[in-house]
């Protein structure tokens, strides 16, 4: 007689093979062979984490853990047997996993799960990219600080037949970070336990401190990575953490993510300054991280990190700044002010830190330093709802960040920023085949706003970054690099103003300077967003070298699964390679993601200014299957 059904929490982990339809129309039986082969390894490395596969039915392998720390350790472990399994096949035979993790309730019944647990880690793992780790909020409240990762989060995502979105990140480790000694080993198991045998062996024999600290490093998971020292830079260097939101109402966090831009906008002004920029600090978000860790990662001589409370019209700010090296406080200090005051009170924490610094500022730096975009605070609330839409990166998100963008200038006429970023909106609705509008309509508004952005503020380096981005896809190339430079000029931190100088490098064919510029902003920015790689491995197909192109556009789709553009320069590539199978594969997650997306479409809203490259780059799309 079966067992009844009863339910338990337990970590779920869902695994399937990228390309397994593709894999088994070239060659079913070697596909059958290799697809056994991975679940091998599965097997093997799951008893070193206490989990146990519950099914394995095609490509699809489901396991169960009791510890979410475990179920994300071994993720992180088989990905890596799973690669250098990889290593000794042609790159169109590889296969390579997408890995969901889900903490929740779960329905067992006899050797079977059920429930949403099972539902929503199977729809994490659609989501993750090849050899990546997808996983939900509830998985990362969990793991906290325990594994060496850092989190990129990718949206709020619906889930068959849930009443709730669910928060869904990529997990990965942290650069320079490793795997615990125990996983990087990788040994069978019968050879590790000889292994531990002979090292008790030695403690017999020995009977010295020395062989029981051999012992503990082979037993033993070490608590940390030991981390290489870092070379900090010939003058201050700073990451801003984002602060935390202890408002009572959760839904402010978009403010104090706004108080934190803000504060980190201001510090890239200066030139005697190295910040590290948004992106970057926002891995650190929700995370409790020791001053020396963000230091060691981030190569940084100082840290600043706070908190802000908004409650009706009141706002209490508090900031301390700590010396990285030795973890000392260097300044702190709390702020109680109305909320009209945010402003006044922006500067007044740039200046201190400046002051505890000992930064030296131009006589324009000291000026601009500080300065705010509008003095209306709802004004200035609205614009910062519009930032957290855009962030989002979709058709809904770019609507509702049009709409906020708006409301900021109707609440205040004269603020730049709100004007430049709706310009930015306008394009980018455009490029994605999102607009309404007409090419020429988006066009000229788009660039009407930009230009009422720079008129109102000539020293704010995002209305300069406004505008060259919208003189870009106006194929008004000249003037597009020149507002670039200005934004640099302005803000010589300042990582996206470089990003951009080398997209529209990119587009004017310049690839080598696109290499220089995008490999600068990465180093203000080391935990970039996916336009980063992706400029990268453009530059690299315009060189011809088309390896080191698919790597990187590889790592842009790691950031972001979503992105259509780094897959047109991968079937680019592909079709340079000789791999047409890869090619039109990407052509068809295109077409999924991005269905208006056509060699007509691209040729008119993709501005490459060379008619030879832009050829060459049409006709590597045909061939990989683009329609036209």
């Amino acid at each position: 007689m079966s067992s009844p059904a009863h339910r338990r929490l337990a970590a779920i982990l869902s695994a399937d093979v990228v390309g397994y339809t593709r894999l088994m129309h070239v060659d079913e039986g070697r596909t059958i062979e290799e697809i056994k082969g991975c679940r091998r390894i599965f097997a093997d490395v799951v008893q070193d984490h206490e989990g146990h596969i519950v099914d394995a039915v095609g490509d699809n392998i489901l396991v169960e853990f009791q510890s979410v720390v475990n179920a994300v350790e071994f993720a992180l472990v088989v990905q890596q047997e799973l690669e250098a399994h990889n290593a000794d096949q042609p790159n169109d035979r590889c296969m390579r996993f997408r890995i969901g993790i889900n903490l929740g309730d779960v329905v067992a019944d006899g050797g079977a799960i059920y429930g949403d647990g099972v539902n929503v880690a199977a729809r994490l793992e659609s989501l993750a990219v090849a050899g990546g780790i997808c996983i939900s909020e509830s998985v990362r409240v969990a793991i906290g600080d325990k594994l060496p990762l850092s989190y990129e989060f990718i949206g709020e995502k619906w889930v068959k037949n849930s009443e709730q979105p669910i928060s869904a990140y990529y997990a990965r480790l942290k650069p320079g970070a490793s795997l615990p000694l125990l996983a990087k080993t990788s040994l069978p198991k019968p050879t590790r336990t000889y292994l531990v045998v002979a090292v008790l062996v030695a403690v017999i024999i020995a009977g010295g401190a020395l062989a029981w600290l051999m012992l503990r490093q082979v037993i033993e998971v070490p608590p940390s990575v030991e981390r290489t020292a870092v070379t900090l830079p010939d003058k201050p260097s700073l990451a801003v953490l984002p602060f935390d939101n202890m408002s009572d109402d959760p839904d402010q966090e978009y403010f104090a993510d706004g108080i934190t831009e803000d504060i980190i906008t201001d510090f890239s002004r200066l030139s005697n300054l190295k910040v590290i920029a948004w992106n970057t600090s926002a891995i650190y978000k929700g995370k409790t991280v020791q001053p020396q860790e963000v230091g060691n990662d981030l190569g940084v001589g100082y840290v600043l990190d706070g908190s802000v409370r908004k409650s009706g019209d009141r706002l209490r700010i508090t900031a301390q700044l700590v010396d990285a090296g030795s973890g000392n406080n260097v300044w702190a200090e709390r702020y109680d002010r109305k909320l009209t005051e945010v402003f006044a009170l922006q500067d007044e924490v740039a200046r201190k830190i400046v002051a505890a610094l000992a930064i030296r500022l131009t006589a324009a730096e000291k000026e601009k330093l500080g300065r705010s975009g509008s003095n209306n605070i709802a004004a200035y609330d609205a614009f910062l709802r519009g930032q957290q839409y855009y962030m989002q990166r979709t058709k809904e998100g770019n609507e509702f960040a049009r709409d906020a963008y708006r409301h900021a200038i109707e609440l205040d006429p004269t603020y730049a920023r709100a004007y430049g970023a709706l310009a930015v909106v306008i394009t980018g609705n455009f490029r994605n085949n999102w607009s309404e509008l007409t090419l020429e309509e988006a066009r000229a508004r788009a660039l009407e706003l930009a230009q009422k952005a720079v008129a109102l503020d000539r020293s704010s380096p995002q209305a300069y970054w406004a505008l060259g981005y919208v003189y870009l896809f106006r194929r008004q190339y000249d003037e597009a690099a020149a507002a670039a430079r200005q934004a640099v000029a302005l803000a010589p931190n300042y990582a996206d103003g470089y990003g951009l100088l080398a997209f529209i490098n990119n587009f004017k064919g310049r690839a080598n300077d696109a290499v220089r510029d995008i490999r600068k902003a990465m180093a203000l920015n080391p935990y970039y967003t996916y336009e980063y790689p992706w400029n990268l491995g453009r530059a690299y197909y315009t060189l011809g070298r088309h390896h080191e192109a698919i790597d990187a556009l590889q790592e842009a789709l790691e950031h972001n699964v979503n992105a259509p553009f780094p897959r047109l320069f991968l079937a680019a590539s592909y079709v340079r390679l000789g791999r047409q199978d890869d090619a039109e594969w990407e052509i068809d997650q295109i077409e999924i993601l991005s269905p208006g997306t056509t060699l007509t479409h691209l040729a008119n809203t993709f501005p490459i200014k060379k008619q030879d490259q832009m050829n060459v780059f049409l006709e590597d799309l045909r061939k990989a299957g683009l329609p036209e």
